[in-house]
């Protein structure tokens, strides 16, 4: 496997202002030699690159079109968003700064005019003013807006346009014609002489302001990230040197012996050695109720010990527990973005040097057809429309949504690894289910003693468990936990024979024992009849009977089943009241097949199919048009859970099913599956609402910006309120994003 390990590296990117700026670095990146992917996050600011590259040539190319960026060290998650932390907390705070600093300017002069007039300059008097006025405003756009400067000015460099761009061309040019009026008032018409100071200012400050309220707002979309991270306690107690002591969760190896007491969590992953306990895994599985655990059961890091003291053995430390993968796999999917989002990103890097050539088209009509002074109509237009047209709440649209819908799914235990996955599961028709592990608990278990008279349930386990000791058959367990479970002491067997498929038999306190089916003890010459027709309808129920005899008499009935889960039922009909389509495909046999269907309420089901054959029947459905979900939990569903639209692998199953699939259920109940589902719908009707909002924000607005209402009503948009109006836009789609944080699936 190691050979097909595909290399990931991430990095954090300055400069990355709005999603025409994401679609640069991508198509960029994907362009380079070695590189399989490239995906940018514009929320996060995290760039993640797949493929044999080194990341000094990534950040080469990166710093070559513009965009300084530094490889993320991830090996420590609770560093990393400490540092994330700290970082936008200074931003933040500078940001508020800034936006302070330019409202102080901006709001005075734009009051002035709102209340005495016309800023004209017609005086020397008035010249000195303006003067004073038009250096506070330049002061501002150095320490305010130095940020949309900086970047423009790298994107002009770089032959690229971006968000900076339009601000900082139309702050500049609003800045510089209200300068050339104050400097030599006389060279400009005498209708002309309008200085624009306050729209470069509150501009400026207007969307520092936005900025700053997104910042805050994506901090809280990260709040699940930082809440796993939190679930990993600090120390652990070990023993060391014949006692146990508290260490550096750091210095824990595997094997080590770890003790638990009532209300810590678990340090690491492990297997319970000593002691029983109740343990609460719901932050992690969206188990609501704590799980018993006993010798021989494994406890994950991060879940919280209710009851009792138990000890473990180390099983998974550092990177490999499942707290680890479960936060790999979330950050993982939160930097991806759905195929939609990729169209907007696409459509973005387009927008920004249309929108310029429509900026200067605005400007020429002005010019030519406007009415005096045009030249001032000309620039207010043009400026409006560049300030007005910033996709910042484009490029936010779907990386927000992203972020909180898999930050929520991982909440009810959905373990969502791409973006792509989370659009589909959307739009699924059908959904196959395996039955074994999926539908059913997965394990068999002893279900019915039935005894002849005179003989008791508990001296028919104990006789059976004691034959079966050496056996490793499943239903050999089955009978071997059942016997355990209700204290009963294994008796010492002589002479065990076997017959593969047909029974066993072995010596106990001088009888001889036989369990088998009903061929095995026709060998053995032992008669059936009398309870033929109770193994019958044990059949028909869809479990195993297995006749137990003492010496050369029948006196039991043996039952065993892979009992359905508890919530399996609920859980399919909520897929189907969700208009999915189920069908269960399963190599039982049909009889098996048809009771559990019936009992879960299934009405499609295909039985006896092999293993290799199951990617057969997904792809048969893929070929009717069918948009198609593949739940499964063992080795053999890998090739139909990498073949569906989107694999769902139980998280109880096997590690090559949770490898082979799009979604990993950590709970182990089809409830998970229903809830991915409703996630993904809302998650992707959000990102819809979003990109309508900003599609609809850009294309209403910039006509508008452009004046074609004046010839009707007289009404041009001031280049402030454009600047308001797109700071506003932002902070209006990343809290629609953020309402996600309270979508709750509903349990039917």
């Amino acid at each position: 496997m190691a050979s097909d390990a595909v290399l990931e590296s991430q990095f954090s990117v300055e400069g990355v202002t709005c999603a025409s700026c994401v679609n640069k670095i991508e198509t960029t990146l994907n362009k380079l030699d070695g590189v399989s992917k490239a995906e940018m996050s514009f929320a996060l600011r995290t760039l993640t690159v797949t493929g044999d590259v080194s990341a000094l040539t990534v950040i080469a190319t990166l710093k070559g079109i513009g965009y300084p960026a530094e490889i993320r060290r991830t090996s420590d998650d609770a560093l990393t968003l400490q540092e994330k932390a700290h970082s936008d907390q200074l931003r933040y705070a500078q940001l508020v700064k800034q936006t302070t600093f330019a409202l102080l300017v901006g709001l005075p002069v734009m009051a002035y005019g709102a209340l005495f007039g016309d800023m004209r300059v017609d005086t020397p008097s008035q010249q000195s003013g303006w003067f004073v006025i038009g250096c506070l405003s330049l002061a501002v756009m150095v320490y305010s807006g130095k940020h949309f400067y900086v970047s423009a000015w790298r994107s002009v460099i770089n032959h690229a346009a971006n968000m900076d761009t339009l601000i900082a061309l139309g702050t500049c040019a609003a800045w510089g014609y209200s300068m050339v009026i104050v400097l030599a008032p006389h060279g400009i018409p005498d209708l002309a002489r309008h200085v624009y100071f306050e729209a470069a200012v509150m501009v400026v400050g207007l969307v520092d302001l936005g900025l700053a309220l997104d910042l805050k707002a994506q901090g809280k979309a990260s709040d699940a990230i930082r809440k796993l991270i939190k679930l990993q306690p600090k120390t652990a107690r070990v023993m060391r040197g014949g006692e146990f002591v508290d260490i550096d969760i750091a210095h824990v190896v595997l094997g080590d012996l770890i003790r638990v007491r009532p209300g810590e969590k678990i340090a690491v992953d492990g297997e319970v050695v000593s002691g029983s306990t109740f343990i609460d895994e719901s932050m992690l599985t969206g188990e609501p109720m704590p799980i018993e655990k006993a010798m021989g059961d494994t406890v994950i890091a991060g879940a919280i010990n209710k009851s009792g003291s138990i000890d473990f053995k180390a099983t998974g430390v550092g990177e490999h527990t499942t707290l680890a993968h479960i936060v790999q796999m979330v950050k993982r999917a939160q930097s991806s973005k759905p195929p939609i989002g990729r169209i907007a990103d696409v459509i973005a890097g387009y927008f920004v040097p249309s929108v310029m050539i429509l900026s200067v088209l605005t400007a020429l009509a002005w010019l030519n057809f406007g009415p005096d002074p045009a030249f001032a109509y000309a620039l207010v237009c043009a400026t409006t429309v560049l300030i007005i047209a910033c996709p910042c709440a484009l490029g936010l649209a779907t990386p927000m949504s992203v972020m909180v819908g898999v930050a929520k799914a991982a909440e009810f235990g959905v373990l969502i690894r791409n973006g792509d996955a989370l659009q589909t599961a959307s739009k699924l028709t059908v959904i196959v289910l395996d039955k074994t592990g999926t539908i059913t608990e997965g394990a068999p278990q002893v279900t019915d003693v039935v005894c002849v008279p005179n003989f008791e349930e508990q001296t028919v386990l104990q006789l059976a468990a004691s034959l079966e000791a050496g056996s490793e058959h499943p239903l050999a367990s089955a009978i071997l936990a059942s016997a355990k479970a209700r204290g009963l002491a294994l008796l010492e067997s002589e002479g065990f024979h076997a017959i593969a498929g047909q029974g066993v038999s072995a010596s106990i306190q001088g009888q001889v024992i036989r369990l088998g089916n009903a061929g095995f003890m026709a060998d053995q010459n032992i008669n059936v009849q009398d309870m033929t027709s109770d193994a019958d309808v044990l059949s028909n129920d869809a479990k195993t009977p297995m006749y137990f005899a003492i010496d050369q008499r029948l006196v039991a009935l043996i039952a065993v089943a892979d009992p359905i889960k508890t919530d399996s039922m609920a859980a399919i009909s909520r897929l189907q009241q969700l208009g999915r389509r189920v069908l269960m495909v399963t190599g039982d046999n049909e009889t098996t097949a048809s009771v559990v269907a019936k009992q879960v309420g299934i009405e499609e089901y295909l039985a006896g199919v092999m293993p290799d054959k199951k990617a057969d029947v997904i792809r048969a459905l893929k070929e009717k048009g069918e948009v198609v979900g593949m739940v499964g939990d063992g080795i053999n569903d890998a090739p139909a859970l990498a073949f569906a639209d989107v694999g769902f692998a139980m998280g109880t199953g096997t590690d090559v099913a949770i490898e082979s699939a799009d979604v990993t259920l950590m709970r182990g109940s089809l409830h998970g599956l229903a809830d991915a589902v409703a996630v993904s719908r809302a998650t992707l009707r959000n990102i819809k609402q979003n990109l309508a909002g900003a599609f609809i924000y850009n294309v209403a607005g910039l006509p508008i910006a452009a004046g074609v209402l004046f010839p009707i009503w007289g009404v041009l948009l001031n280049p402030v309120v454009a600047g308001a109006a797109m700071a506003m836009s932002s902070v209006t789609v990343v809290t629609n994003a953020n309402r996600l944080r309270f979508f709750k699936p509903s349990e039917g």
